[in-house]
């Protein structure tokens, strides 16, 4: 594995090892074992989207693997005054062991990685967010024993989000429903992917989509980039809050997910959110573990 750029790189197999490998490291942390895997390694961390979880977990988990993170701010970079990514990938390549990228085009972050001679790490784009999906399996796994036979449901917009948790879902064999406003559909690429596949469902009613469920996922209604459309999106998604009258229609001991942040009673109530609360930190939590096993599996020795 050299390189993080999407889910639909990777086989169920290879998403299940970064797991195995992201739950030794959290074991390891929580019983103060050392593991320096990355020792005098540096990881260069690009942002031209604004981050919380993101960056701190990829800063401590480097810190945590005896590497170093350089936090590059495309504020800083003469990426955000003009500058071809391919240049800028030629230029890191000769000074650091490794890119995560926090960006709005998927065709840069891959770009990154043809150009450039070091592993690329995707943090986000508009197409998908594979590392929040791993740390979304992770705690699936971790909380439910495993995914065999479970139910996975999302609700909410056709996002990046939506998009990594159908690959994600699907490829280490869970049942994926989705349910979305006409118009706000995954990305074709994503259904392209799905298309076939009988543990697959797409409905407009959330309540459709959640019958059954043992996991239920949300996100925000409107993502970075999109907010002049908060309007128009509150009017298109009105009926798809995560509520208890529809977490009646999941299994009575369906856990509930959201990548963060959380916009109470929009996309999730108050009463859902705090009674799941414990799940959905232990997610924001499981980062820090998904991506050092990332950071392990492309900038490890081999």
């Amino acid at each position: 594995m050299k390189h993080l750029l999407k889910l639909l790189d990777l086989s169920g197999e290879e998403i299940i090892e970064i797991l195995n490998l992201a739950d030794q490291l959290k074991y390891e942390q929580k019983h103060g074992i050392s593991h320096r895997l990355l020792e005098g390694k540096t990881l260069g961390c690009i942002f031209q989207k604004s981050s919380t979880r993101t960056r701190v977990s990829f800063e401590v988990g480097m810190y945590q693997l005896g590497g170093y993170p350089l936090f590059l701010s495309s504020h800083d970079l003469q990426i955000g005054r003009g500058e071809p990514v391919q240049d800028t990938a030629r230029v890191l390549s000769r000074y650091l062991d490794g890119i995560m990228i926090r960006t709005f085009e998927q065709d840069e972050v891959e770009t990154l990685a043809s150009v450039g001679s070091i592993p690329v790490i995707n943090g986000l784009t508009d197409f998908c967010h594979p590392c929040q999906v791993l740390a979304d399996l992770m705690t699936i796994r971790e909380l439910k024993g495993s995914f065999e036979g479970l139910k996975m449901s999302f609700i909410g917009d056709g996002n990046n989000m939506m998009n990594s948790l159908i690959v994600g879902g699907l490829k280490v064999g869970m049942q994926v429903s989705v349910a979305c406003p006409e118009g706000y559909e995954p990305d074709r690429r994503v259904l392209d992917f799905a298309a076939g596949n009988p543990g697959f469902s797409m409905h407009r009613k959330p309540a459709d989509a959640v019958k059954d469920a043992d996991v239920v996922i949300t996100d925000v209604w409107t993502s970075m980039g999109q907010e002049e459309e908060t309007e128009r999106r509150k009017i298109a998604f009105a009926g798809y809050c995560v509520s208890d009258s529809l977490m009646e229609n999941a299994k009575p001991d369906a856990m509930v997910l959201h990548c963060l942040p959380a916009h109470r009673e929009e996309e999730i109530t108050a009463s859902v959110f705090e009674k799941h609360a414990s799940e959905i930190f232990e997610e924001a939590e499981n980062r820090l573990h998904a991506q050092k096993a990332v950071l392990v599996k492309v900038m490890g020795n081999k």
